[in-house]
């Protein structure tokens, strides 16, 4: 997966410990995947593949752990458009290598 990174970002500091497992946003996957439309199209594929997400490879975060999150590791955005409507999925290890097999992008086929 460091082949697809363009800048310097290192995959560890991606990484969070959210329910007892190690776990990466659906936000942080779109980007490194090189998603047109951001997490709307994570979502989508998760939507349309749900037999493949189970709990142990992909969950959505609930209000608290997401304020949390937010709170001590993510940067908080101000202006139009920098709200999520829905709360976050975030992704096992497991999920993460899932996700690649169901996405189209050019960089998430490189991970496969």
């Amino acid at each position: 997966m460091q082949e697809i990174i363009n800048e310097n970002i290192e995959i560890k500091n991606l990484i969070y410990e959210i329910r007892g497992k190690q776990v990466m946003l659906d936000s942080d996957l779109a980007y490194l995947y090189g998603c047109k439309n951001g997490t709307k199209e994570i979502n989508q594929a998760v939507k349309n593949n749900m037999a493949k997400f189970p709990e142990r490879f992909a969950f959505r975060l609930n209000e608290q752990e997401y304020h949390f999150l937010r709170s001590k590791y993510l940067t908080l955005k101000n202006g139009r458009g920098k709200h999520r409507k829905y709360l976050p999925y975030v992704f096992t290890e497991q999920g993460v290598a899932m996700l690649a097999t169901v996405l189209k992008s050019k960089a998430a086929a490189k991970v496969k």
